[in-house]
């Protein structure tokens, strides 16, 4: 039985174990002990241990007398593999048995913390990066304290004992099974600073492996927050204000009460909750809720009017993030001059699981169980909302079907709900979203308009840049605020464009605040999807503007940033950069850094006559450092793809006298199989220091497209989604 089933089998009396917790429970089903492990950083907790029980200052590892190991994953499971590339580390230098290993989703507690971020949450890309060298020493550690127990057993020194999938070998061949040796294991003091394995020594890590967590999501019996069914439990959906920022009037009730099956009707402090046995009678006592809205001052929100306020936002000088030479005098002097503006849309999460949440609250507990990438900050809102004790209160993470970002939200949003509907009837609920909920319900990234000059001199190489951003913060009022504003200038708005790696001498690119209200996060690849777009369509220009390949133009500017270069080059080789295209089709390239990795794309695409595009063929090349599962690697560069694709063929949140009018995907679309292109993922062998992947694949891809789309139509692709009317020929 595989780790899903396990976890899924008990899911009815799950255990969320508290600090204290752990360290009583000494044994976990199946006989397993945890072993303890040493990790620099984290502070020791023995008070909280009986005398038996292991030391244990922060337990990445279990393993049973029946041999599993079992690994305790502390980022959330969104598609993007840590269940799978967490565990491949551990196991690696656990020298474990690969076939025995498991995983489980950890406890909330600060022993799990972000090493960088210092909360538990998952985003950014950092699942792996930052666990490489930390759940390795766990595994190292591990290993070293059932080689030394085995030792102790045969009279040998442990240093001529060794390990091998799942066993410790003595000098003479002897064989014991961690299974074997972990009670007594358990017992020792975690040894510190353990040496970690040569890379060139990995067995696991660097292999094609296939995931633990595919089986049970194939064959049903993986549970994902919207399968959770707790006893007694209750069903409820919330009447939101239909414009952000609206509040509450009055509502009567008396109609919703007399659907069959409503049982409960509550106000809360984000609407009102009808709350009944299932979700159909909830959804349908929610539409004969009589209710008015004091609908604020978002309710003349137009996005054509908005568009007007942002250009004039751009028409004046804003906050500035990277300034280099003198962009301004430059620009007049340049032989050629070029300038160019750009729309880019709010973009919803559109995860194929829609919001959820289920809460049992009680008087002296709170038990929540949820697909969440913010698992301190919504535990922490828990404890806030109910004034319970932190160690009052269990958060279970739950798969998700999907994230991207949504459900990392600073306010807890769609958890507080929850427990505040708990809490007012006394009884365990389950909140759902439906689909047009979360399309209407915000949080979505930020519209960005940019104004691009740049100049050219007489041998058609670039001497200035100057690049204006218009897009909300959704930083502000936030507990981010003071790490990422700085000086005025939100980094999530104008990171990829103050950091263009083009050797350009004149640069400038500044931020301006577009008014807030309506609610914005990080939405996968956050600023980056916007500014690289912008760059390398722009970039684009400059290279057709001097007479030059687009490839070409690019590397020549390239030269103080290798593995910028390096991964350009290597995509155009796989791509056949330069070879013949059937008729009709054009190729486009783009490349970008983002969250510590350096991918391009090759894109080849047709227009019809009626101006629709059609997408052959996507090439992708990363360079992420070190790798633990290329086929991870491979399937977030082609899932990357289908995101971007999407965003940059359909999506589009716009608004009309406040209200979202999209509401689903008959309106918000997504990339349907029949226009899949062929997706090709390279990886660059590189020895380079880790970086992400989950996020990297998108921002390239959208401006490869629209670089190809002008290849094989002479149009420049300026305002997202494309457009077909500006493409179709007359």
């Amino acid at each position: 039985m595989n780790a899903d089933s396990q976890w899924g089998n008990q899911m009815n009396s799950i255990v969320n174990l508290s600090r204290r917790d752990f360290l009583k429970a000494g044994a976990f089903a199946g006989g397993g002990f945890v072993l303890g492990v040493y990790l620099p950083g984290l502070a020791r907790a023995a008070e909280a241990a009986p005398a038996n029980a292991p030391l244990v200052l922060n337990a990445f590892v279990r393993i049973g007398q029946d041999d599993i190991v079992t690994v305790i994953v502390n980022h959330s499971e969104l598609g993007q593999g840590p269940y799978t590339s967490v565990p491949m580390m551990v196991a690696e230098e656990l020298d474990a048995d690969w076939s025995k290993v498991r995983y489980e989703p950890a406890p909330v507690a600060p022993e799990y913390n972000h090493s960088v971020y210092g909360i538990q949450m998952t985003g950014g890309s950092t699942s792996t990066w930052t666990e490489w060298e930390r759940v390795r020493k766990a595994g190292a550690a591990a290993r070293h304290m059932l080689v030394a127990t085995a030792a102790d057993g045969w009279k040998v020194e442990p240093a001529n004992c060794r390990t091998e999938n799942g066993s410790v070998i003595s000098p003479t061949g002897q064989r014991a099974s961690y299974g074997s040796l972990v009670e007594k294991a358990s017992k020792l003091d975690p040894p510190q600073n353990v040496p970690l394995k040569d890379p060139k020594d990995f067995k696991i890590v660097g292999k094609p492996t296939k995931r633990l967590d595919t089986p049970d999501k194939t064959n049903g019996k993986a549970i994902f927050g919207l399968d959770v069914n707790v006893p007694g439990m209750l069903v409820a959906v919330v009447a939101r204000a239909p414009v952000f920022g609206g509040k509450l009037k009055s509502f009567n009730a008396d109609k919703a009460k007399a659907v069959p099956g409503v049982r409960h009707v509550v106000e809360i402090e984000r609407g009102v909750a009808v709350v009944a046995d299932g979700f159909w009678p909830a959804k349908l006592g929610r539409e004969a809720l009589e209710i008015s809205w004091d609908e604020g001052a978002l309710a003349t929100l137009d996005s054509n009017k908005q568009r007007e306020g942002y250009a004039e936002l751009a028409r004046k000088p804003g906050a500035v993030a990277k300034k280099e030479g003198d962009a301004a005098n430059a620009l007049g002097g340049a032989a050629k001059k070029f300038e160019s503006v750009y729309d880019l849309p709010y973009l919803a999460h559109a995860t194929m699981e829609p919001l959820n949440c289920v809460a049992d609250v009680r008087a002296d507990s709170a038990e929540v169980w949820t697909g969440t990438q913010f698992q301190t900050p919504d535990r922490d809102a828990i404890v806030k909302d109910t004034g319970l004790k932190p160690e009052q209160v269990k958060l279970h993470t739950m798969l998700c079907g999907g994230g991207f970002g949504r459900r990392a939200v600073p306010d807890s949003h769609f958890v507080v709900e929850a427990v505040q509907i708990s809490k007012a009837i006394k009884t365990p609920v389950k909140v759902i979203w439906t689909r047009e909920d979360d399309t209407r319900g915000g949080f979505y990234r930020p519209r960005a308009y940019h104004s691009v000059s740049a100049g050219l001199d007489a041998d058609g190489k670039p001497v200035a840049w100057q690049q204006r951003i218009v897009c909300q913060s959704f930083m502000v009022g936030t507990p981010f605020e003071s790490k990422m504003i700085k000086e005025g200038v939100d980094d999530t708005a104008v990171e990829g464009a103050k950091d263009i790696p083009y050797d350009i001498p004149n640069l400038l690119v500044d931020w301006q605040m577009a008014p807030g209200g309506v609610p914005c996060l990080w939405w996968r690849s956050v600023g980056h999807s916007h500014t690289a777009f912008v760059v390398e369509t722009f970039i684009d220009e400059l290279a057709h503007a001097a007479g030059k390949d687009a490839f070409e133009f690019r590397r020549d500017l390239l030269g103080k940033h290798p593995r910028h270069k390096r991964v350009l080059e290597f995509v155009a080789e796989k791509a056949g950069w330069g070879k013949p295209l059937a008729e009709g089709r054009g190729r486009g390239i783009a490349m970008h850094e983002s969250f510590g990795s350096f991918v391009a794309h090759v894109v080849e695409a047709s227009v019809s006559k009626e101006g629709k595009v059609k997408v052959h063929r996507v090439v992708a090349a990363v360079d992420c450092g070190p790798v633990v599962n290329p086929d991870t690697i491979h399937a977030q560069l082609e899932g990357g793809a289908v995101f971007a694709l999407t965003a940059a063929l359909y999506g589009e949140i716009t608004f009309e006298k406040g209200r979202v009018k999209q509401r689903n995907f008959h309106d918000y679309p997504m990339l349907r199989m029949n226009e899949m292109p062929e997706v090709e993922a390279h990886i660059v062998p590189s020895t380079e220091k880790m970086g992400g992947v989950g996020e990297p694949g998108v921002p390239p891809v959208a401006p490869a497209l629209a670089n190809a789309i002008f290849a094989a139509t002479g149009k420049r692709i300026r305002r997202l989604p494309i457009q077909t009317e500006e493409l179709r020929r007359v």
